[in-house]
């Protein structure tokens, strides 16, 4: 196969180019065309446009070669050039494309459109299959602009974005290439080797650009960008579009082309609009130009996201390949508007490639070696996309700053204004930094730790830190800290704190060492947070957070043995104390209502205590697994890719042993199973199950039983697939076996998206489901039917369910106010 020669681009003299053919292509006006494409026919060579019209396409020596010039909506130009010497210079002008509908054959009882979609749909299956594997080299180039940028948002300075900005606010935020070869192999191996990466701005940095991620194909039913969109010839297209035939044109391979306009059925509904064109007799796809919104993907700030794909005749294997990808975007929130592209450039297909049984495996991304420490020859010689000066004058500028700003000199002056001690300090928090060495100490706010509860009455923490990072990555750290807390009504203080070392971002290796005097809830899975707490009692005479106190000293160690296999355990020594009330205060006092003891066996007996005061040891092992994980590779970090297909897996093992109250030791096993599906456009399904048993159990101390996620706050927070959003905190709680089980199924648009008038607010309609058994009470259900994605305009932060409990034919419901952030 052939192969690019980039060690020898890097050997070559600064004065040496590459062999390459440059023009600017034109309408027959005169205007440039931005991504049009240009490539040999034979298509070993493939390159596009940049914004100002400019090409430059590589190839390797002298000699004859057949360029064709291709550019939805207008027609294509082909060339046969004889080049003696490089550079060649050859500029094109291009004419709009003039369709007809002359070629089509006219049924009077159905739309020519309908007719050509129903083909396209029929074979789309054994068309997406003709790919069957492949090698190819790619390019892509990630833009992203801003515009007008206010000096803050939500009080808060936002600089210049690392240089990004000019003096109007506006400018390039983010500029970045790839320069990549991959492999495919169906139904699902990828590969992809990222020869050269560069970050505008960021000589260390590699750019998050990747083929797969970049990857969008039309044939699938469901195109996933946040939401699942509907294809325009997805197997239920017509339940979603209306088409009409614009005409017909030919292209250089003298294969007839429909161009198909796309209209939604439904606007505010999962779909896309624009343009499709399909190839007669072939029915597979030459192009599309289609749009959605941001609305449309439930990513608000997003206004539109335009897609224009570009496909290319393979005589050798008698199918269409995509050469070409660009994706437009535009954005506005909180005062930031702002726009960008991401461009994929393919080329130098191999259609029969020597792939073995190693070829492929979990990993999907690699880098070269110093794969983002190629020069400016390097670029110029392989980019096959010209620069615009904008790009031009973007890398010129932020090289410039780059340097300037990791200076030592700059970092001091930074840091001098930054860690000015200000007389407000001691009450808002500080922080001082030093840049240059990479560490940081940091006081937060006791006015922001302010709390309330029963126990402790009015109280505040207090957190000291200091950070460390690693000079040369700072993926690698240790750090010190400590929290203070004073409680005001029960005259105690508690400080704890502890060691951490991050080890690195590859297997996530971390050690962590702690110990102290805190307050900690008796359900360790925190299921109310102490914000809500505080406002509950005090406004509602509520408390019903239940906290006991902790001595302890714990040593903590996590990481990811292999891939897909994540392992943690701690070993921690405890000396527990139980709690009482010490303050009935509360903020509006309710005839109706009044605190319940610290104690949850007997909430009306302020005297009593859930557990004997004890020591006691516990050993924590947890495992989890990710079947079918694949993996990016970057060269100080791993970023996993979970894997639909298969749920995830826990797995733990918890002991208690060497209590002063003999009583009190215990072995407990559980597991967990959770995973989330595509269902394509009828939405998410989510479900969760997981069991647990006790051996030797019978009389531990309340804090060790299994405590069940539960909500009395009407508010609801986190994870719905892991929650009972009306069951009492403790009322549940268990030393014995037990099974809990949750589903929940997220309609997105399927239902709502029909629905006249409601259409329009874009809503989700979500179903849940909830289950648990203990072995010693009546199975508990819940029932839940909420809308999602609630709020106005751009701020959709709410949600809204009304769940039914039941329990040995005893029923409750309430409304549940979700808040996602």
């Amino acid at each position: 196969m052939y192969r690019l020669p980039l060690l020898f681009f890097l050997l070559i003299s600064s004065s040496s180019v590459l062999a390459q053919i440059t023009g600017k292509v034109t309408d027959t006006r005169g205007e440039a065309l931005p991504y049009v494409n240009v490539y040999t026919e034979n298509g070993h060579f493939g390159t596009t446009t940049n914004e100002n019209g400019n090409y430059s396409l590589k190839v390797s020596t002298p000699g004859s070669y057949a360029l064709v010039f291709q550019f939805l909506g207008y027609k294509s130009v082909k060339r046969e050039v004889n080049i003696q010497n490089f550079p060649f210079k050859l500029d094109i002008s291009m004419a709009e494309e003039t369709t007809s509908l002359s070629e089509v054959t006219v049924d009077a009882n159905e739309n020519p459109a309908n007719a050509i979609i129903r083909k396209a749909i029929n074979f789309r299956e054994e068309n997406a299959a003709k790919v069957e594997e492949y090698t190819a080299d790619f390019y892509s180039r990630g833009l992203w602009r801003i515009k007008n940028a206010p000096e803050k948002i939500l009080g808060q300075e936002i600089g210049d974005l690392g240089g990004g900005l000019d003096s109007t606010r506006s400018g390039i935020v983010y500029l970045s290439e790839t320069i990549s070869e991959i492999s495919y192999r169906k139904p699902d191996d990828f590969k992809e080797k990222i020869i050269a990466s560069k970050v505008s701005g960021n000589d260390n940095g590699f750019s998050l650009n990747s083929a797969q991620e970049a990857y969008f194909s039309f044939y699938k039913n469901t195109i996933e960008i946040n939401s699942e969109i509907v294809s325009p010839i997805a197997d239920y297209a017509f339940n979603y579009y209306r088409y009409k035939l614009e005409g017909s044109f030919y292209d250089d391979n003298g294969h007839l082309i429909n161009k198909i306009k796309v209209t939604p059925k439904r606007p505010e509904d999962r779909v896309f609009s624009g343009y499709i064109y399909i190839a007669e007799d072939f029915w597979q796809i030459f192009g599309v130009e289609l749009k959605t919104t941001g609305k449309a993907i439930q990513v608000q700030p997003i206004e539109t996201l335009q897609f224009k794909q570009n496909y290319k005749f393979s005589e050798e294997n008698g199918f269409y390949i995509q050469i070409s990808q660009t994706v437009d975007f535009e954005f506005s929130m909180f005062g930031i508007s702002g726009d960008g592209r991401f461009t994929a450039v393919y080329s130098n297909y191999n259609f029969e490639p020597d792939f073995t049984k190693r070829s492929f495996g979990k990993e999907v991304l690699a880098f070269a070696p110093a794969a983002n420490k190629k020069d400016s020859l390097f670029w110029k010689n392989l980019r096959p996309v010209p620069l615009t000066s904008e790009e031009k004058n973007d890398y010129i500028k932020k090289d410039s700053i780059q340097e300037k700003k990791q200076s030592r000199q700059y970092l001091d002056s930074i840091d001098a204004e930054r860690n000015k001690f200000q007389l407000t300090d001691p009450l808002m928090g500080y922080t001082y930094r030093n840049l240059h060495k990479k560490r940081m100490f940091s006081i937060s706010s006791p006015l922001f730790g302010v709390k309330f509860n029963t126990v402790q009455g009015w109280n505040t923490s207090v957190d000291v830190e200091f950070q460390q990072n690693n000079v040369d990555n700072d993926t690698k750290y240790w750090r010190i800290f400590s929290e203070l807390n004073y409680g005001l009504a029960e005259e105690r203080f508690r400080i704890n704190g502890g060691f951490e070392k991050k080890f690195n971002d590859i297997n996530n290796a971390r050690l962590k060492i702690t110990g102290g005097v805190e307050t900690a809830q008796i359900n360790t899975r925190e299921p109310i947070t102490r914000l809500i707490n505080s406002i509950t009692t005090l406004f509602f005479e509520r408390n019903y957070m239940k906290l006991y106190e902790r001595s302890f000293a714990e040593i903590e160690y996590e990481q990811e043995i292999v891939n897909g296999f994540d392992f943690s355990g701690n070993l921690t020594f405890e000396e527990r104390k139980p709690l009482t009330n010490t303050t009935d205060y509360v903020f509006i006092a309710r005839d109706d209502v009044e605190y319940t003891s610290n104690n949850p066996l007997a909430p009306d007996d302020f005297g009593s205590v859930p557990f004997e005061e004890h020591q006691i040891f516990k050993l924590n092992i947890l495992g989890e697994i990710n079947f079918g994980q694949k993996y990016m590779s970057y060269p100080d970090r791993k970023y996993n890719i979970p894997n639909e297909k298969y749920p995830k897996l826990y797995f733990a093992y918890e002991k208690g042993f060497g209590s002063n109250t003999e009583n009190y030791n215990f072995d407990q096993f559980k597991a967990l199973v959770t995973q989330q599906i595509s269902l394509g456009n009828k939405g998410e399904f989510g479900y969760s199950a997981s069991g647990g048993t006790f051996l030797n159990a019978e009389d531990i101390a309340f804090v060790d039983y299994q405590h069940f996620n539960g909500n009395q706050t009407r508010i609801g927070f986190g994870s719905y697939l892991q929650t009972f959003n009306l069951l009492p905190y403790y009322a549940l709680s268990t030393n014995q076996t037990y099974a809990e089980g949750h589903l929940e199924h997220n309609f997105q648009g399927w239902i709502l998206g029909k629905i006249p008038f409601l259409n329009k607010l874009n809503y989700n309609l979500i179903l849940g489901a909830h289950a648990l058994y203990t072995q010693e009470n009546k199975p508990y259900s819940e029932y839940s039917v909420g809308i999602d994605n609630l709020g106005f305009g751009k701020y959709r932060f709410l949600r809204l369910d009304y769940v039914v409990s039941n329990q040995d034919g005893n029923r409750d419901g309430a409304f549940i106010f979700g808040l996602k952030f």
